[in-house]
């Protein structure tokens, strides 16, 4: 296992994904070379098929890359083993999902303290403090004890970031937040992700949506597989600055 130090938080180097079948190979990802700071927020844009959400999941360790370097928190985490992964993947991450991924009998309360079940180093009570913590940053806590048939879209994909946020990750990983919203919810749910900005966080947003891409202050573009943009389109938040 290689450590990087001082170095970005996320960086990619020459990642590569291809999917194989019986009769064909498909490169979703070609030779990526990407970096993200602490506290930065940016947006990855491209026409459907163009590896968006391949690249989300690589970074999220929820695919492994066919090639290339993948450091997390200057840690190369592509030379780790299932379990080792998955034990970062809960300290490091937090996803957020177009589709919500709510357990449908679940409480709101149970599906965001979920993440935390698999933590052997919180106590319950810990747990229940984050967790009411977490549903008050949404501005969920009165739907705490709602299932998620109970909810609207808005509060499902807010319940969704609460479980997200629960476990204090370094980084919010979410693809499409919005693309299961009307332009009312997704609104709401792109000035929320702003606060969550704003207050320190750092986010790499998939979205196919421009006005959504615009909010980030950084915007990648990917085609075929590749970065063919990159640009700052704001300067760093002050408050997010180390």
């Amino acid at each position: 296992m290689t450590t990087l130090t001082n170095q970005p938080y996320i960086q990619l180097q020459g990642i590569t994904k291809i999917f194989y079948t019986e009769e064909l190979e498909t490169t979703a990802l070609d030779q990526i070379h990407l970096t993200v700071d602490r506290g930065e927020y940016v947006s990855i844009s491209g026409p459907s098929g163009c590896g968006k959400s391949t690249l989300l999941s690589v970074m999220g360790m929820l695919h492994s890359a066919t090639d290339g370097k993948y450091f997390l928190g200057g840690t190369e985490v592509t030379s780790l083993g299932e379990a080792e992964q998955a034990a970062v993947r809960n300290r490091e991450i937090g996803f957020i999902f177009q589709a919500f991924n709510l357990i449908p009998d679940m409480t709101a309360s149970e599906n965001v303290e979920l993440p935390l079940t698999f933590r052997g180093d919180i106590t319950r009570k810990q747990r229940q403090e984050r967790v009411a913590a977490a549903l008050e940053q949404v501005n969920m806590s009165e739907r705490r004890n709602h299932y998620p048939a109970q909810l609207s879209g808005g509060q499902q994909q807010r319940i969704a970031i609460a479980r997200a946020l629960v476990g204090n990750p370094r980084v919010l990983l979410a693809d499409e937040p919005t693309g299961n919203l009307d332009s009312k919810n997704a609104q709401h749910i792109m000035e929320l992700l702003d606060t969550l900005h704003k207050q320190g966080s750092t986010i790499v947003m998939v979205t196919h949506d421009p006005r959504s891409a615009e909010q980030a202050e950084r915007q990648v573009s990917l085609f075929d597989g590749r970065i063919v943009d990159d640009r700052r389109v704001r300067p760093r938040s002050a408050a997010t600055v180390a």
